[in-house]
């Protein structure tokens, strides 16, 4: 038993599509790369706040799990909004912008700056964005909304807690609740924005909206670079052997596992994606070898990730390109959660939201279940990258699982620093 979390429920399925060698191909460069990726790197970059967040070295963590190294890309202080999500939504909401305003302007040569400046601010007024949310993308949006100068309206799924609305709705955004799961907020965000001439910035892409979601993940590779930049500078020119991903829809993880791929060809490490038993539609729609749906209600703590359809576009990059996928509980994902928290392996604290930890709990869970451990490759020489892709995005919440709220858990962070 791993001593690092208890009574893991850990679910496994390989995927037969995943080829080590595949060159990353045409398919995949119509989701992701190239000059798109390029451009969106250049834009994000130029943006009031940016910086790149941390890449945190988890050495105690690994030595107790057994392996050579274990490191964690905090997003939690990203832009302020603690969320890796920042760079997606937000990025797709100056990109719609921009395409609408050339369109009435009938010009070309618009850019972030003239959102930025406020330039255009009586046209884009008159625009309104609008998308689905478990809370972080919604967030990114409506922030995006405030800062690129037009009107926002997010949903939300009966689930999402009242502390995950209001920070929403801080951004200046209404906020509307729906009956029913996540997917059903999305078909609402939808029919909603078809009759009254909205701008959907979804996260999730299906027949006949993709667009925006390329848009979307292009944002979120941005967040891959860096880490990819920041694993090199410290690891001596090493590379992670292993990158385990949390799930949702699948975008944060075809996003990282697509810039790997293009950038490292044969050399990537492998991808290992891994949601919540709830809610798991990668893992089973792996497990049927083509994207399938999960019903009901999805209620998972792991709220970010309460999905039950596959994004397509995320699909086209994780069917070849992801190792395996695995599910893990949700008591689980709290227990990690709490061990950040703790710093018990004398690695600094870490806030992590129950999001955050999806990828390191089935990294933890796998190295504890020795039939996984094989499968995957993970041995004592095993160099391992998670994503902790949300801070205390529900301060309230983090203080009810964690037992101390995220403010003494920095400070004692500092002081161990």
């Amino acid at each position: 038993m791993n001593p690092t979390i208890p009574n893991v429920r850990l679910q496994y399925a390989p995927n037969p599509a995943f080829e080590p060698a595949a060159p990353y191909g045409q398919r995949q460069l119509d989701v992701l790369g190239g000059a798109a990726y390029e451009r969106a790197q250049a834009q994000i970059r130029r943006w009031p706040g940016y910086r790149p967040t941390p890449l945190r070295d988890l050495s105690g963590l690994a030595r107790a799990a057994g392996v050579a190294g274990i490191r964690y890309k905090d997003e939690g202080g990203r832009f302020g909004l603690g969320s890796f999500k920042a760079l997606g939504g937000a990025y797709a909401v100056s990109r719609q912008l921009l395409r609408e305003l050339s369109a009435r302007l009938g010009r070309d040569d618009l850019s972030v700056d003239d959102l930025l400046s406020g330039k255009y601010r009586e046209l884009t007024q008159t625009m309104t964005v609008t998308c689905a949310t478990d809370g972080n993308h919604g967030r990114s949006v409506a922030w995006g909304a405030q800062r690129f100068g037009c009107q926002c309206v997010i949903y939300i799924h009966a689930t999402v807690s009242e502390g995950r609305k209001r920070a929403i709705e801080q951004y200046g955004a209404q906020v509307v609740r729906t009956p029913g799961n996540y997917d059903d907020s999305v078909r609402q965000a939808a029919e909603d924005a078809a009759r009254l001439g909205r701008y959907v910035v979804s996260d999730t892409s299906y027949p006949g909206y993709m667009e925006v979601p390329k848009d979307v993940m292009q944002g979120y590779a941005v967040m891959a670079d860096e880490a990819l930049r920041q694993w090199r500078e410290a690891g001596e020119g090493e590379l992670p052997t292993h990158v385990f991903l949390q799930g949702g829809v699948g975008g944060l993880a075809a996003a990282v596992c697509a810039h790997f791929w293009e950038q490292l060809g044969a050399r990537r490490p492998r991808f290992v994606v891994v949601e919540p038993d709830k809610a798991a539609c990668l893992y089973e729609s792996a497990r049927a070898g083509k994207p399938v749906a999960v019903h009901g209600d999805l209620d998972t703590v792991m709220a970010g990730l309460a999905c039950g359809e596959v994004s397509l576009l995320a699909w086209e990059v994780l069917h070849p390109g992801a190792q395996a996928f695995l599910t893990v509980d949700d008591e689980a994902a709290l227990e990690t959660v709490r061990l950040l928290a703790s710093g018990k392996y004398g690695d600094a604290p870490i806030v992590a939201g129950e999001s955050a930890v999806a990828g390191l709990t089935g990294c933890l869970a796998a190295l504890a279940d020795p039939a996984a451990r094989d499968a995957l490759g993970l041995d004592a020489g095993s160099r391992v990258l998670v994503f902790g892709s949300e801070g205390a995005t529900d301060p309230e919440l983090y203080q009810r699982i964690v037992g101390k709220s995220a403010a003494e858990v920095e400070a004692a962070a500092e002081a161990a620093a």
